[in-house]
């Protein structure tokens, strides 16, 4: 979507959206974590009333929104794109929410008791640094909750057919625990929702190809292209085993990753 403010860029893909999600489940998130699945991993990790949560990665907030909107938590949201940012202020009028535009990392928003990161991590090729702002931003006793995408990195042949595959850095579970481990985080709890996500890859790319007439007089055939094929592959992915979609919450303790 380079190029594409991201409110043009959301409008015109929110009717195949609609269509993709059940109802009650589009809360404008842009990957593959229902609303339901959202909420639950938000009160895992322990957000509620007066719970401090910095939404990393946030882009529009749909996931933001409903979670300060239902948990009664104050919220954070950060995503690089300040256009995202924009839509993401517009939209949420009357909820207890900020938001900052920044790259990530460095994570400088203060100290907070919940950290998120729902599907963006696949998008760190440095995740050990991610982790250490992370843990820095967190208070005693913090819990990191966050999706990933779990699996070995790309061969050659994969990145070339995966669009936009400079953001796409799937990591081994072990490795990824032991990263955390590294920077005082203790995995307390994982969920696989491969199966759930698969079938939102596929409702979504048959979304996209229904409307793709109107979308591509918004956004251009190209990007119907890529969001098509993208979709597609991870249903094959994940189908075939060579990705799994987990969620996690792990816990600070033992300092973190101490000062800068």
């Amino acid at each position: 979507m380079t190029g594409v403010a991201r409110r043009t860029y959301d409008d015109a893909l929110l009717r195949a959206r609609s269509a993709a999600w059940a109802p009650g489940e589009l809360v404008g998130q842009e990957g593959f974590m229902s609303g339901s699945e959202i909420l639950g991993l938000a009160r895992r990790a322990g957000v509620g009333p007066g719970v401090r949560v910095l939404d990393l990665c946030c882009g529009v907030a749909g996931p933001g929104r409903l979670v300060a909107a239902t948990l009664g938590c104050r919220y954070l949201g950060v995503d690089r794109r300040a256009d995202a940012v924009d839509v993401a202020r517009d939209r949420a009028v009357g909820l207890d929410c900020r938001f900052e535009a920044g790259t990530v990392p460095p994570v400088r928003f203060g100290t907070f008791d919940v950290v998120l990161l729902l599907e963006a991590f696949l998008a760190f090729p440095d995740k050990p640094a991610l982790l250490r702002e992370v843990s820095r931003a967190l208070s005693p006793g913090g819990r990191f909750a966050f999706t990933v995408e779990v699996g070995r990195p790309l061969t050659e042949p994969e990145r070339g057919d995966m669009p936009g595959a400079d953001t796409v850095w799937p990591v081994p579970l072990a490795e990824l625990v032991s990263m955390l481990t590294a920077v005082g985080l203790d995995l307390r709890w994982t969920g696989d929702g491969t199966r759930a996500h698969r079938l939102a890859a596929d409702a979504l790319a048959d979304a996209f190809e229904a409307d793709r007439a109107a979308i591509s007089a918004e956004l251009g055939e190209e990007v119907v292209d890529r969001l098509v094929a993208s979709h597609r592959l991870w249903s094959d992915w994940m189908a075939t085993g060579r990705i799994r979609k987990v969620a996690g919450v792990a816990q600070l303790v033992d300092g973190g990753a101490g000062p800068p």
